[in-house]
């Protein structure tokens, strides 16, 4: 019987220590995004950056995007848990131990910077810096692609050997890396300067479209536009609610002396509903929740919950999510990792 205890005794500490070390499998040696927090076009951008890097430096820098930490399992802190996870995937060089790994996890709201056991606590600092300073800003205001995509910038300088010559001032870049050019450094203020004022006058010329003049195609009399507090009560009552939850707005023109009215119908530019199958009215309100993730090899499936706010109507789809699209760049060299392992160095953040 205390034979049978023992034994039960082990294989549940067995089956608690598999559980622990349950860890998610890489797709790619690049970007693995379980957690869609980018979309292609920052993917391939990426991707062809960590190759880059890979290529001429022969070091591997992985980005990784989960939901959370329990999905695998884990109930500690993210430390443990990118220190298992590295090693188990052996990010970089067998014999340098140099590579490094970028893992968010979104929904417990902290990021890990691990690297490998070669830079042993140099980069310590380095990597606290960019995780506080770049990273967390963007994080906090949901930012997630950019603060991915700006973290990994700076973590590929840092771990390039890019360095700023004192004595001019200039940075001498290692070979590979290709500076921005000029239109590419001051874009966003090109961007920020002109948008308001395209904005501007499209605004204008839309307000103007729709306000000019109409003409009764009756008695070709000059039409009067009815005061909004006042068309509510010439439309139906799938208009009204569609002005009520803003996805359209009606203009109601009447002619003062035939009494003809036209009404004009303006969708609105940020709604979410969509028209219902049903009443015809854009009262569709719509909830997409995630069954299976899609990865490059695999598509996944998605359930889209349908209510309409007019007539009532009630229904769900299942989608297919398209599987994600793997990049020339990451099959550029090999498909797997060097076999590093990682001793716990890094840092560590949370938004």
């Amino acid at each position: 019987m205390r034979f049978l205890a023992y034994a039960l005794l082990c294989l549940l500490l067995s089956l608690s220590a598999t559980r622990a070390q349950q860890y998610p499998a890489y797709n790619d040696i690049y970007v693995n995004d379980f957690a869609e927090l980018l979309d292609l076009g920052h993917e391939s951008i990426l991707r062809r950056n960590l190759a880059r890097l890979r290529d001429d430096h022969g070091i591997e820098l992985t980005v990784v995007t989960i939901g959370s930490m329990l999905d695998y399992g884990h109930e500690g802190n993210i430390e443990v848990f990118a220190t298992g996870l590295f090693n188990s995937w052996g990010v970089g060089d067998a014999t340098r131990n140099d590579g490094a790994m970028l893992l968010v996890a979104v929904e417990d709201r902290v990021l890990r910077i691990e690297v490998g056991a070669g830079y042993g606590d140099s980069k310590d600092v380095s990597t606290k810096r960019i995780i506080d300073r770049i990273i967390v800003p963007q994080f906090s205001q949901d930012n997630y692609a950019n603060g991915i995509m700006e973290g990994a910038d700076a973590l590929i300088v840092e771990l390039s050997g890019v360095e700023e010559e004192v004595s001019s001032g200039e940075v001498i870049y290692p070979p590979g890396y290709e500076p921005p050019g000029f239109f590419e450094r001051n874009a966003k203020w090109f961007y920020a300067a002109t948008t308001p004022v395209a904005g501007i006058g499209a605004f204008f010329f839309m307000r103007w479209r729709r306000r000019r003049p109409r003409i009764c195609p009756v008695d070709g009399q000059r039409m009067q536009l009815v005061p909004e507090d006042l068309d509510d009560a010439l439309l139906n009552d799938g208009q009204v609610k569609e002005e009520q939850l803003k996805s359209v707005d009606y203009d109601v023109w009447e002619c003062g002396q035939c009494g003809h009215r036209t009404i004009e119908a303006y969708r609105g530019w940020f709604s979410g509903y969509g028209a219902c199958r049903t009443c015809k009215y854009r009262t569709l309100e719509s909830e997409s929740t995630v069954l299976e993730h899609a990865t490059t090899s695999s598509t996944g499936r998605r359930r889209v919950d349908y209510e309409c706010q007019h007539c009532g109507d009630t229904w769900s789809a299942t989608e297919i999510i398209p599987r994600k699209e793997r990049s020339s760049s990451s099959s550029s060299s090999s498909s797997s990792f060097g076999g590093g392992s990682s001793s716990g160095g890094g840092s560590s953040g949370s938004w």
